[in-house]
């Protein structure tokens, strides 16, 4: 099968990934072989490419994954948790996406970025009816991760919600925000995604810098950027909670105790469970999510994730297998 490899980190400018022809997985007793029919491009592909977050070498990335069981003809999902070992103790507590042996799609084993993927039955995720496999594809990490911020910066409806950088995930959850009835409030730099987050229903758009024209009751950082988490507390209410939803972001700068004091609350977001991922598919189904999608050919994964660091996708990219 055709598929883009990753034998090696390196920058995004210098193209890591190789197209190269891999055996065909075989899968297990428990596993389903799929034919790919699309994978997202994420941000957390490109932390991995760029070697800022490691798992196993060689690899293919890509965990928003698209495809046919070719046995069955069932469509099927393939999300960011490949496996956990529902023995630890965070399995055993509803929260396996901090197992302590958890597998992940395209950093521990193969993921999409190929012609054929394997996923544990068990883990594989169902695909609203009303979605073709383009723009399902990044319901399955951008919408999952997105829907457990959400969840996780404790906003409730009509309350002011701020959220920080506004590519494939935000573009979704601000979908979730506003049908739950919030107030959203978007910060981010690029021209593009300002229109976007107006269209998508944003009651303000500006940049992390500027002091929105209400306070926030909860904020979602999605921008790996530390230098925003201060202008982000900066813009928050007494008791309000910001969830930093990136796998990878960079340093935090010292902060003053009084933007964390009247118990503001910082909070990451580590991953997700397959009730989370459930919850989302269901929740997309119904709004319906629009996601906005660019899309690529899989030899030109490298020409994707390029776009994605420089800010030139609007809402997400995807890989048409």
């Amino acid at each position: 099968m055709k598929a883009m490899l990753l034998r090696e980190p390196r920058p995004a400018e210098k193209a890591p990934l190789e197209l190269t022809e891999l055996a065909t997985p075989v899968p297990g007793a428990d596993e389903i072989l799929l034919r790919v029919r699309a994978c997202g491009v994420c941000h957390t592909d490109l932390h991995t490419v760029e070697g800022e977050i490691t798992g196993n070498l060689p690899i293919v990335p890509g965990h928003q994954i698209v495809g046919v069981d070719e046995r069955t003809g069932q469509q099927w999902g393939v999300p960011w948790l490949h496996r956990s070992c529902g023995q630890c103790e965070f399995c055993r507590s509803d929260r396996e996406n901090l197992c302590e042996r958890a597998e992940f799609t395209g950093l521990h084993v193969n993921g999409g970025y190929a012609e054929y993927a394997v996923v544990p039955a068990a883990f594989a995720v169902r695909i609203p009816d009303n979605f073709d496999d383009a723009h399902a594809a990044p319901l399955l990490c951008a919408g999952i991760i997105g829907y457990r911020a959400l969840r996780l910066s404790g906003v409730r409806p009509q309350q002011t919600l701020g959220l920080y950088g506004f590519g494939a995930s935000a573009h979704i959850a601000i979908q979730i925000a506003v049908r739950w009835g919030c107030e959203v409030f978007v910060a981010t730099r690029g021209a593009e995604h300002q229109r976007l987050a107006k269209e998508l229903g944003a009651a303000w758009v500006g940049r992390a810098e500027e002091v929105p024209s209400e306070a926030l009751h909860a904020a979602v950082m999605f921008a790996p950027a530390g230098v925003l988490v201060p202008e982000a507390l900066r813009a928050m209410r007494k008791g309000g909670t910001l969830a930093l939803a990136g796998i990878y972001m960079t340093p935090i700068p010292e902060l003053k105790y009084e933007l964390l004091y009247h118990e503001r609350i910082v909070r990451s977001v580590a991953n997700a469970t397959r009730d989370d991922a459930r919850q989302l598919m269901r929740l997309a189904g119904e709004i319906p999510v629009r996601t906005e999608v660019e899309t690529f050919s899989l030899e030109e994964a490298n020409r994707a994730l390029l776009a994605l660091k420089q800010s030139k996708i609007r809402g997400a990219g995807v890989l048409v297998v």
